[in-house]
């Protein structure tokens, strides 16, 4: 089959932190022709950078914790622990978000990076798109307040062995898909990845 769509009508409800745009719209069917006229809202927020910081010589993960607007729904569990990660301004490369984003909310300087994947977070309404890496870092020093103040981040941060981040995961305390996604590949790759960055 010829995999294609047809925008018929598109509007943009919101503009701001994020865009909200509503859509008309028709694609080709498996079974061949076409689908009805459908319309969707799409939530855009562009492509975003997360950064898995990980010690080889320590064996721990920097987390991070901050309240989150989407979880508010469940009051006491509004506080998520996540690992860093931001949005790719203008000019800017995947790379340089990493960097940028490990100091600003972790206090880390990335020593080395490696890509790991890229993937669409909700792609049923929503375009972000991550690009998803692991820093190697000394994680000897880190922890306290970080964040930038004009953003109103407020972002605890700090370093746990990578054994009890992969035990937060598996009791349902760390609760975002970012972070999850992130400590699963480590957990498969993490044996790898230390006798690399140990030599």
């Amino acid at each position: 089959m010829s995999k294609t769509f047809e925008i018929i009508s598109q509007e943009i409800g919101y503009s701001g932190f994020f865009r909200l745009e509503k859509y008309r719209l028709r694609h080709t069917l498996f079974a061949g022709g076409w689908s009805g006229e459908i319309e969707r809202e799409l939530f855009g927020r562009g492509q975003c950078v997360a950064v898995l910081l990980y010690d080889p010589e320590r064996d721990a993960v920097v987390l991070i914790e901050q309240f989150r607007i989407g979880a508010i729904g469940n009051p006491e569990r509004a506080w998520l622990l996540e690992i860093v990660a931001g949005a790719v301004e203008d000019g800017e490369t995947a790379e340089d978000v990493a960097y940028r984003e490990a100091k600003e909310e972790a206090g880390c300087a990335v020593e080395e990076l490696i890509r790991v994947m890229r993937f669409y977070t909700t792609p049923g309404g929503y375009s972000e798109m991550i690009t998803l890496f692991c820093g190697k870092v000394d994680s000897r020093d880190v922890g306290g307040i970080h964040g930038l103040d004009h953003e109103g981040e407020d972002i605890l941060v700090r370093a746990v062995p990578f054994a009890e981040a992969y035990g937060m995961l598996e009791s349902g305390e760390i609760e975002s898909a970012i972070p999850i996604l992130a400590l699963q590949w480590l957990a498969l790759n993490r044996e790898k990845l230390r006798s690399e960055w140990r030599r």
